[in-house]
């Protein structure tokens, strides 16, 4: 890290970082207040496109965590700037919640389920064998197929859900079609954070408590990675990988007196 330049700007994962299992992880509370006591730009992450902005702002206020809704930063709202670069105003058959939908629309997408320009798969918890059948036909019949994440499963406090990947693996399945992922650990995810709060690649940082996603996102964004074990990477885990992250700490909380 001495050989960078000072880190000015902050891009951070959620869970398993700030939070876990709806829990504030020890450090937390402080980092963010150090943050914004600091005047520091920065965005909370998250591949989870069911939630808005606004709507994860209550539940981390909820937790004690005060995170302004301009300071979040979704997997749907990354899908839906790229879409909106790629062909603006265009039609898009959604499979997913608010968070998807809501950004879709700000961005002047229409929803339609005839012939639509995309696809686009998001999170839910109601995957249905209709919704799943339309987009499989609508993307044979031509529509270009987009994911908002590729992780195959996700957390609840019942054990592992599966999540986008694992629906998108199906879609594939049934039309050879691979879909463009948009969120971590594609770079483009934390390029375009960077660009919403004015921030250089040189000059930022990315927390995470994954390798496969956080840590490669930001390695290949052009920033400092710094690893929590405070998730899913866990010590043993770290030498399996051909790449490694900047710095690694235990946890949030030992990363306060950076900013």
């Amino acid at each position: 890290m001495a050989e960078r330049k000072p880190i000015e700007s902050w891009l951070t994962d959620m869970d398993g970082v700030l939070i876990h299992e709806g829990v504030p992880i020890p450090g937390a509370e402080a980092f963010i207040d150090r943050l914004r006591e600091k005047a520091k730009p920065f965005l909370v992450l998250t591949n989870n496109s069911m939630f808005t902005p606004r709507d994860l702002h209550a539940r981390l206020s909820h937790m004690g965590l005060d995170v302004p809704a301009e300071n979040i930063w979704t997997s749907a709202l990354a899908t839906a700037r790229f879409l909106d670069e790629q062909r603006p105003g265009g039609t898009a058959y959604a499979i997913g919640e608010a968070g998807l939908t809501t950004a879709l629309h700000e961005v002047g997408y229409t929803l339609t389920d005839t012939e639509p320009d995309y696809v686009v798969l998001g999170e839910t918890r109601t995957y249905s064998f209709e919704s799943l059948t339309k987009a499989i036909r609508l993307i044979k019949n031509g529509s270009r197929f987009i994911a908002t994440n590729p992780d195959s499963t996700g957390p609840s406090t019942e054990g592992l859900l599966p999540a986008t990947g694992s629906v998108a693996a199906l879609i594939t399945k049934a039309t050879g079609r691979e879909p463009y992922f948009v969120g971590k650990p594609n770079p483009l995810m934390m390029r375009a954070g960077l660009n919403v709060i004015g921030a250089h690649s040189e000059t930022s940082a990315m927390i995470g408590d994954r390798m496969d996603t956080d840590v490669l996102a930001g390695l290949e964004a052009g920033m400092t990675t710094l690893l929590v074990l405070t998730g899913v990477t866990q010590a043993a885990d770290i030498g399996r990988y051909p790449f490694t992250a900047s710095r690694t700490v235990d946890s949030i909380a030992d990363l306060i007196d950076l900013v």
